[in-house]
């Protein structure tokens, strides 16, 4: 294991704390006042363009020919203090893992920079590939993570995936990295480790580092 890949939002912090719900407003907002869709149609499309494409933004710029980084700057227009607070014991968690660090997210950098400088991990990161990385192509499509493999000169058997979301965990799965499943809920069978928080993330690399097997769940982070 020679790199940590962290996914950001609802993954370095619990969702509990509801930053997303935020940017979920300004995306409703730039749908209906920016491009002028009809605010009854706006859930409807989010969802198709979810399904179809990963993320709204690409459906946006399909089949609205909206601008990709416009819509970066206003739905992350939000208040990051807000909802998140320093976070010392992950800070010092992080401190103690030796493998290169970095987080991949389908947010953008700005929005990464405010929510790592709020929690207090900012400079425990080696790099930032945001959703541009791709040409605006989300996890979990593969053609992102190919880019951050390039970019940091590793293979997939190099590498753990950190996240929250099973869906960007199966593809990482795939192209043969670790994988770590934070929060609750079924383990799948592409997850190796299962924590509760990314604060525990010491015990999932003890957990990856015992060898292949079922999903491994870490319910406790005391020891940290």
């Amino acid at each position: 294991m020679k790199a940590i890949l962290f996914d950001l939002d609802n993954t370095l912090y619990s969702p509990e704390r509801q930053l997303f719900s935020l940017i979920d407003v300004r995306i409703n907002r730039f749908m209906n006042e920016v491009v002028g869709i009809p605010s009854e149609e706006v859930d409807g499309l989010r969802r198709r363009y979810w399904a179809e494409y990963g993320v709204t933004l690409q459906g946006l710029i399909r089949h609205h020919a909206v601008d990709p980084e416009h819509y970066l700057e206003y739905v992350h227009d939000v208040d990051v203090s807000q909802r998140l607070d320093p976070d010392p014991e992950l800070r010092r968690a992080l401190q103690q893992v030796s493998q290169r660090k970095v987080v991949f997210t389908n947010g953008s950098m700005d929005h990464a920079h405010r929510v790592l400088a709020t929690l207090q991990i900012e400079d425990l990161f080696e790099e930032i590939f945001d959703i541009r990385v791709a040409r605006y192509m989300p996890k979990p499509f593969q053609a992102p993570y190919d880019k951050v493999l390039d970019r940091l000169e590793l293979a997939g058997s190099d590498c753990v995936m950190v996240e929250d979301s099973t869906d960007n965990l199966r593809t990482a799965k795939d192209m043969g990295m670790k994988t770590v499943l934070v929060g609750p809920g079924i383990c799948p069978a592409y997850a190796d480790v299962q924590i509760p928080v990314a604060s525990a993330i010491l015990q999932a690399l003890t957990a990856l580092d015992q060898g292949p097997a079922p999903c491994v769940s870490c319910n406790s982070h005391d020891s940290l």
